[in-house]
């Protein structure tokens, strides 16, 4: 545990998971899950939500942010390049949407998808040489908690 991890108990957070890609987006869920840990926020104090690609993760962090037991939201997915312009347009809509959540319910909405080019650049940044960037959102939302957002 870092030093500089902000005590966060009592905090409520709501965790929206995208089932597409769910080898690496469950690895960014169990990242985020040690990062809130970490600033003590419990099992008891997380919603676990998931809902069925990194698209719907706008409506799941709606969904949640709207709720006044619910202190900020995670948004966690993994969109990887294919050889269409598909990737580009939900990469957009779902960065726009999570900004839009955090400021329409004044709450934090944490971005934390994995917009890649392989399969391989994704495992990588789910646990791999480049660190979990589940735990990275985690740990943003925490820091966030801990600077009075």
């Amino acid at each position: 545990k870092p030093d500089e991890t902000p005590d966060c108990s009592g905090k409520k957070v709501g965790v929206v998971v995208a089932k597409w890609n769910s080898e690496i987006t469950y690895a960014l869920r169990d990242g985020a899950m040690e990062a809130l840990a970490d600033a003590n926020i419990g099992p008891q104090d997380i919603e676990l939500l998931e809902v069925p690609g990194s698209f719907e993760l706008t409506i799941g962090a709606q969904h949640l942010a709207s709720r006044s037991d619910i202190d900020g939201v995670i948004c966690l997915g993994c969109v990887i390049q294919g050889e269409t312009p598909h990737f580009d347009f939900i990469c957009d809509a779902v960065a726009n949407g999570i900004t839009n959540v955090s400021l329409k319910f004044d709450k934090p909405a944490i971005f934390g998808v994995l917009t890649t080019l392989t399969q391989e650049q994704a495992k990588e940044r789910s646990g791999g040489k480049h660190g979990n960037k589940g735990y990275e959102a985690g740990s943003t939302l925490t820091a966030l908690f801990g600077a009075g957002l």
